[in-house]
């Protein structure tokens, strides 16, 4: 349940970045949109992409923020949206392998500011919708 809410969170931060930045677009398959129609297609788009979005912050992002934990620290923490443009830019490239693409025109502009939106959406979202269960206070 905690990945799916994740994936829910992931695609819809990646819905506000390809709203608000006309170089992050999102599409997807034709033979899907013609099954079930165009809104369906374009969430399921926005899910899958989502769940690659979430395997790469899983997979990579954490080897990747060690080894630029030095200039993580030289920049105080800015290098990390580097990091997390990184990862958004890789998720676009590894969409081109799938029947959905995610692409970014421009890696400085469009990858770096998508990067600041999905983090500020997923960590808006995230406070409003917590995907762990809270347990109830022993008294």
């Amino acid at each position: 349940m905690r990945f799916l809410v994740r994936t829910v969170i992931n695609a819809l931060a990646l819905a506000a970045a390809a709203f608000l930045l006309p170089g992050l677009t999102i599409a997807g398959s034709d033979t899907l949109a013609g099954s079930i129609g165009d809104r369906p297609a374009t969430v399921v788009a926005y899910l899958v992409i989502a769940a690659v979005f979430g395997l790469v912050n899983a997979l990579i992002k954490p080897v990747v923020s060690f080894v630029s934990t030095p200039l993580t620290c030289l920049t105080l923490g800015l290098f990390s949206i580097i990091v997390n443009a990184l990862m958004v830019s890789l998720t676009a490239w590894l969409s081109e392998f799938t029947p959905f693409v995610l692409s970014v025109d421009a890696f400085f502009w469009t990858a770096v500011l998508a990067a600041i939106i999905v983090a500020v959406v997923s960590a808006v979202l995230g406070w409003i919708l917590p995907d762990t269960e809270r347990q109830p206070a022993e008294r």
